[in-house]
């Protein structure tokens, strides 16, 4: 069984703190030591971890990965739009998975660390999906 966070992401291109939401499914599981996976079921967005305590830094993530991978017209596979393809090579350099540990019924994070949802491709509706494996408390 798995747990679903729903995202709606507002921009084409974006990253959106679902630390708490991640934090609140860990809590509300029947985990006290193991991991949590976090699944990103699609091709044009990722998840990652880095800081969110500033702002300008998300921005400066976005823009950066924008700027090695743009959005452009002479991509190989014609199927999908530009900003699509795009967003396929970036899903692929970022990865849409984490796996994360459980201790006492809480995520281990550092002081500054926050889960990071990246989208490519939007504004969409997203799902990240959550499988928390480990003993019960």
């Amino acid at each position: 069984m798995y747990t679903e966070i729903k995202i709606n992401t507002e921009e084409s291109e974006c990253l959106v703190n679902i630390t708490e939401e991640i934090k609140q499914a860990v809590s509300n599981s029947n985990i006290k030591e193991g991991i949590c996976v976090v699944f990103v079921p699609h091709t044009t967005a990722g998840i990652t971890i880095n800081s969110a305590m500033d702002e300008m830094t998300l921005k400066d993530i976005v823009s950066e990965t924008h700027r090695l991978v743009p959005t452009r017209v002479d991509f190989n596979h014609t199927y999908d739009t530009p900003a699509d393809a795009a967003g396929h090579i970036k899903s692929v350099l970022i990865g849409n998975s984490l796996s994360l540990i459980v201790e006492n019924s809480e995520l281990i994070l550092g002081g500054s660390q926050s889960i990071l949802f990246f989208e490519f491709d939007g504004p969409r509706s997203r799902r990240v999906l959550l499988r928390m494996l480990g003993d019960s408390r």
